[in-house]
């Protein structure tokens, strides 16, 4: 050591003709110096170095782009094994496309309740003629009529009458006692083929029961092929099936197949409740698993608008199931790109070969007819880059979560147990290294939401709905170089006498702490996405023990670099892949929830979080670099163009290329509305065409093309009617309150609604009850809002008990098949105060 350094200070002379003095090196562990303070400047002549700026951003550039890359392989890479398979993608295919080629299949019409019910009889016809002598299938045309309430947007009732499921029982020759269901969906919302959503899962249903049917080898429980016909209508037809179909008792588990997106992998995000069995069940039978308990716990924190029959089969049958959804290029989900073409053969094989798989598992199965001892414990399960399944008890996870936290106490602990004046100081430095961490959060989300709120305020929302890197290279280099400021700025002003190598690990300690305590607190929330921040902890600590001799002795190396960055490969990459399958997601999300939820703040918050988890054990290279300088103007120019970009309207948000669309969602219909009072007589009526733009800027893109379409017709509330007057199909008013309204011809419908009060009937405790009949088209809604003198205690709906949405009025959804009745009803109303009022 000593020899180094004297034929560095003779290299020196050499070179400069001057003395220079030696420096020691930077203080070790137990050596007495004053909390790190500077003696001399470490990289002076020692063999010490810091971190040259340029080679670092450019290190830490490349290692976050090569993550991405892996990413994008593996969620790219739809099948895992090459070879021989059971399951036939094409045929599986040919059925998709003779389903879509039917059309749109809206409840009630014929294309859903004809014509698709008579292919898939057809179909399941064929395959029962070709079935192999080991098994029996049954097939039942169920037409249920039942009601029911949902806490789902806010709150309504739900009344179906007459719809149409298609039921399917494949069992052994001897029968069985016990059976699993797999459920699809046939039905679409208007104007979209609805390839994928969900003529694509019951096209692989069809085929999966070809495939079994043909085999050999006997079941030992029945499977149940459930074909429904009305889920957009709010999960009717699986209510009216696990409620009223004589098979439904003797179902113990389910496979829901759904989708959020076009094509890709199918993700598993929901399992349960409880029932760790079923996380096995798909763990040993998938073939390319895509699976994670944190996709899980988003869905069912009600952050994602929307919902599948996996909740009707969990609250009305009491069942526990897997619920399973396509989420790739959810920008042409529900629209009429949503078409066969865009669904690759890969992503049919590989979700058949999965389900297929499981099928067969619980079919043969001994704990499916035993599940009710295997019910009790969660599991958490994640998917490893598609190649298989990490699931393991949740009492099990948080043991480790606890004993990783405890390590992580032992190794800050240590530097605590020190001298007393050793101990207080580190102490006290790591409060105000945490300070300044928290303090650079904060100030980066108050910059982002700033720009955020800007952006939107100036009518330039979305912008990045198209071109998805340019909320990158707004939000993201925002967020990046404020952070990177507020450290720069702590470091020299604050830390300006503190060694470097002192700061990096006061630093690198500090992201410890904070994870831990994230640990700790998912933990104890009961939430089994703690495994991640255990990921979080574990590997950056197990790092730091194996590179401290080679940091302490040399510093901020290329080497100390890169094997620190090797050593956070697997957490980093997780969290990116984790990542990554959010953003998906979520960015189509934004391009129809609505008109009050800003997308630009949600987004910006989002890249936000992203930026501080994957800048959490970078922020000490701050601390070691010789310099921040450049990286900060780079990431400043970026922002700033891009800026002026959007500012400028560049980047227009949609997209009509046919190979990728990114179409605007604008909702219209023709209506005609009459009020009535209380007495009977109209007191108001107009025609228009009632405009409801599904994003956050409404019309602002369509009036320069279409003037008439403008502010001037923005709609106003009718105070005294339910829904401010308007016939809203689904209770998502608090969702879409800015609308408009054109005025134009009065429209007279094939099916006019009629609507008659039967009956009135004075009941015990001052109350009356009332009785209606109405019939019309196969979609109506109906608005109660009991007079300000009156409360709504019962109806004939549901159970009984009125549920109110959100304003307090109460929202009924009524749809019928083919050959409704009249719908008949009744409510009963209880006076408030001392006269009860009549019609």
């Amino acid at each position: 050591m000593e020899r180094g350094a004297a034929v560095a200070v003779r290299r020196l002379r050499a070179a400069g003709g001057e003395r220079v003095p030696r420096v020691p090196p930077p203080p070790g562990r137990g050596e007495k110096d004053p909390g790190g303070k500077r003696r001399d400047c470490p990289a002076g002549g020692s063999r010490w170095r810091l971190l040259p700026e340029a080679r670092g951003a450019l290190l830490v550039l490349l290692y976050l782009l090569a993550l991405r890359a892996l990413v994008q392989l593996s969620l790219r890479q739809l099948l895992r094994r090459p070879g021989p398979r059971d399951f036939s993608a094409p045929r599986a295919r040919e059925y998709l496309e003779n389903i879509t080629a039917v059309g749109p299949r809206t409840v009630g019409s014929p294309e859903n309740e004809i014509l698709t019910v008579n292919y898939l009889l057809k179909q399941i016809k064929a395959i029962e003629i070709e079935s192999s002598d080991a098994h029996k299938i049954s097939v039942d045309i169920q037409r249920p009529t039942g009601s029911f309430s949902i806490d789902f947007l806010g709150g309504f009732t739900s009344y179906y009458a007459n719809i149409t499921n298609v039921v399917v029982k494949l069992e052994p020759r001897s029968g069985a006692k016990h059976a699993v269901l797999s459920n699809c969906h046939f039905d679409s919302v208007p104007n979209t083929p609805g390839a994928s959503d969900d003529a694509v899962s019951c096209s692989v249903m069809l085929e999966i029961l070809n495939t079994l049917s043909k085999s050999s080898d006997p079941l030992q429980h029945a499977v149940i092929f459930l074909f429904n016909g009305a889920e957009e209508n709010i999960l009717q037809a699986s209510h009216g099936f696990i409620t009223q179909h004589r098979w439904a008792k003797s179902i113990r588990a389910f496979i829901n197949l759904e989708a959020a997106g076009v094509g890709g992998k199918e993700l598993v995000f929901q399992t349960g409740p409880e029932n760790p069995w079923l996380v096995q069940a798909y763990v040993f039978a998938a073939k390319h698993p895509f699976a994670s308990v944190v996709a899980q716990e988003v869905f069912q924190s009600g952050i994602i608008p929307a919902d599948t029959d996996f909740r009707i089969y969990r609250d009305f049958g009491n069942i526990p199931g897997i619920d399973l959804a396509f989420i790739e290029n959810g920008y042409i989900y529900h629209t009429k790109y949503d078409t066969p073409d865009r669904i690759l053969t890969d992503s049919i094989q590989r979700a058949g070969d999965n389900i297929l798989g499981m099928l067969k598992y619980l079919a043969t199965s001994d704990k499916l007819a035993k599940s009710f001892d295997y019910r009790h414990g969660n599991v958490v399960f994640f998917d490893v880059f598609g190649l298989f399944v990490l699931a393991y008890p949740a009492r099990v996870g948080t043991i480790m979560n606890y004993i990783i936290t405890a390590v992580t106490v032992l190794y800050l602990g240590k530097k605590i147990l020190q001298p007393r004046n050793r101990a207080i100081n580190y102490m006290k430095e790591l409060s105000v290294a945490f300070g300044f961490t928290l303090l650079s959060w904060f100030s980066t989300l108050v910059t982002v939401l700033i720009v955020a709120v800007f952006i939107s305020l100036i009518g330039r929302s979305l912008s990045w709905y198209n071109h998805f890197y340019v909320s990158i290279f707004l939000y993201g280099t925002a967020a990046a170089a404020k952070l990177i400021l507020v450290h720069t700025l702590a470091k020299k002003f604050y830390y300006k006498n503190t060694n470097e190598q002192y700061l990096g690990e006061m630093f690198f300690d500090v992201s410890l702490l904070v994870w831990s305590i994230a640990l700790v607190l998912i933990t104890q929330l009961g939430l089994c996405s703690a495994f991640v921040c255990a990921m979080w902890v574990a590997f950056p600590l197990l790092t730091k023990l194996l590179i401290y001799r080679e940091f302490k002795q040399k510093g901020a190396t290329i080497r100390f670099v890169m094997i620190y960055m090797l050593g956070m490969f697997i957490p980093y990459l997780y969290i990116m892949y984790l990542t990554w399958t959010i953003f998906e997601m979520f960015i189509p999300i934004m391009g129809r929830s609505g008109t009050e939820i800003p997308p630009d703040v949600v987004l910006a918050a989002f890249i936000l979080s992203s930026t501080v988890i994957l800048s959490s054990y970078f922020l000490n290279f701050i601390y070691l670099a010789k310099s921040t300088k450049k990286t900060l103007i780079t990431l400043t120019t970026v922002f700033g163009v891009t800026l002026i970009l959007v500012c400028s309207g560049v980047f227009f948000p949609y997209s009509s290329d046919s190979a990728n669309p990114k179409p605007k969602r604008v909702f219209l219909q023709h209506v005609s509305r009459r009020f009535y009072g209380l007495n009977g007589n109209l007191v108001k009526s107009d025609s228009g065409i009632w405009i409801n733009g599904l994003d956050y800027a409404g019309i602002s893109h369509i009036t320069p093309h279409i003037p008439e379409l403008n502010d001037t017709i923005r709609t106003n509330c009718e105070d005294k009617a339910p829904l401010c007057g308007f016939p809203w199909i689904l209770p998502v008013h608090f969702l879409l309150r800015k609308n408009w309204y054109l005025p134009a011809a009065e429209i007279s419908p094939t099916n006019p609604v009629h609507f008659k009060l039967l009956a009135k009937e004075q009941m015990r405790w001052d109350s009356m009850k009332l009785t209606f009949e109405v019939s019309g088209p196969s979609h109506m809604s109906l608005y109660i809002r009991p007079h300000e003198r009156s409360t709504l205690s019962s109806w004939s709906l549901g159970d009984g008990t009125p549920v109110a949405s959100i304003g307090g009025d109460y929202f009924v959804f009524y749809a019928h098949g083919l050959q409704a009745v009249a719908w008949r009803f009744w409510i009963e109303l209880k006076l408030l105060g001392k006269e009860l009022w009549c019609w």
